[in-house]
């Protein structure tokens, strides 16, 4: 089964499954001398951690982060970083009514007709609760960027038909103060109220909802990506796409975009106190493939959750009409819990870029 492994140089492969003894993720590439704070680590676990709150799923998960190896006094040696996250609320039995029925919109199908086995059991490891291996590997990548002064932030913009307004994004650090006072994890505190009603509303009824995610990230310097095959918005696309439950991902204007004129979606150039910048940033700080000094914007949506606590038709292994009925833990909107989901990938594709980017200034290829 290969496509456990994403990044070049700062590389992470993970592995386990959702009710195996543990998850976790090796981290390759990292460099030395990098702090590792193992309480931020384990703060960014937290924020993605089953059981946080009535509109996430109850599954009781600490999701302690056990560094293993590539890490002495403090800090990164520049070995491999080998991170454990044992699993330790597992109700395999909750999954038992699924052995040998598809969910609808789930994994289990197309898992079972690839490989010829599938663990039924929270969907193994096609489940989500592998994005805690890329969280963790997100922490210490955002460790490597914060070096760099490069932030960071992600919230929720989105849930079903509610949107929150443009916030004031100067300030990420209060942003992000204000984004975990609530438990849906928008910036926005008003519509955050309005989110959270609604997603209970969604979840006392059975059912489930989507929602979008805006991120920013600033301080990102001039030059990263490639102009063909590597540019760093198609790289971030990847990393979002892979997130599960993703169905789209839009950057800059993205399809608002595609209903503006050249003469209204152009960004022009400055010179500001020997800085370029641009007056608008409908590019959202990448052109042609690379980074342009700008705010890198991005947008991604997310789909309801599969599993629904209402019965559906469906099909068995044979291929035999059945009903499947939703059952065990699950959340009824998964936004909340991805947001640091979508900044983990995001700060990996960043991290990955730069050190691409440096030792192309080294003349190391």
């Amino acid at each position: 089964m290969a496509g456990n492994s994403f990044g070049d140089i700062f590389k992470i492969t993970t592995f386990g499954e959702s009710h195996g003894k543990a998850i976790g993720v090796i981290i390759d590439g990292c460099p030395s001398l990098i702090d590792i704070d193992e309480e931020f680590i384990q703060s960014e676990l937290d924020k993605r951690r089953p059981g946080q709150s009535k509109i996430t799923t109850q599954r009781k998960e600490s999701d302690t982060a056990q560094i293993l190896s590539g890490v002495f006094e403090g800090k990164s040696t520049g070995t491999p970083i080998a991170i454990v996250i044992p699993n330790e609320d597992q109700r395999s039995k909750d999954y038992s009514h699924i052995q040998d029925k598809f969910r609808p919109s789930h994994a289990d199908y197309t898992y079972q007709q690839k490989y010829g086995i599938r663990d039924y059991r929270g969907g193994g490891r096609s489940s989500a609760r592998e994005t805690a291996a890329r969280v963790a590997a997100g922490a210490i990548a955002k460790l490597f960027l914060k070096k760099h002064g490069i932030e960071v932030f992600a919230h929720v913009s989105g849930v079903g038909h509610i949107e929150a307004p443009n916030i004031d994004v100067t300030n990420l650090s209060a942003l992000l103060e204000t984004r975990e006072a609530n438990i849906v994890r928008c910036a926005d505190p008003a519509t955050a109220a309005e989110m959270a009603e609604f997603i209970d509303g969604i979840r006392k009824n059975g059912d489930t909802v989507g929602g979008r995610i805006s991120t920013i990230i600033r301080n990102v310097p001039v030059g990263l990506g490639e102009p063909v095959f590597d540019k760093l918005h198609a790289d971030l696309a990847k990393a979002m796409m892979g997130i599960n439950a993703v169905h789209g991902f839009e950057y800059g204007s993205g399809f608002e975009g595609s209903f503006m004129k050249g003469s209204e979606h152009n960004d022009i150039f400055v010179n500001e106190d020997a800085k370029v910048k641009t007056l608008t940033n409908f590019s959202g700080g990448i052109q042609g493939g690379i980074s342009n000094g700008m705010d890198i914007t991005f947008k991604t949506a997310f789909k309801p959750v599969a599993t629904i606590m209402r019965d559906q038709a469906t099909i068995n292994e044979e291929g035999q009409e059945a009903t499947i009925s939703g059952k065990g833990r699950h959340d009824p909107c998964v936004v909340p819990r991805a947001v640091i989901i979508v900044e983990a990938m995001a700060a990996l594709v960043i991290a990955d870029h730069l050190l691409k980017h440096n030792a192309y200034l080294n003349n190391a290829y």
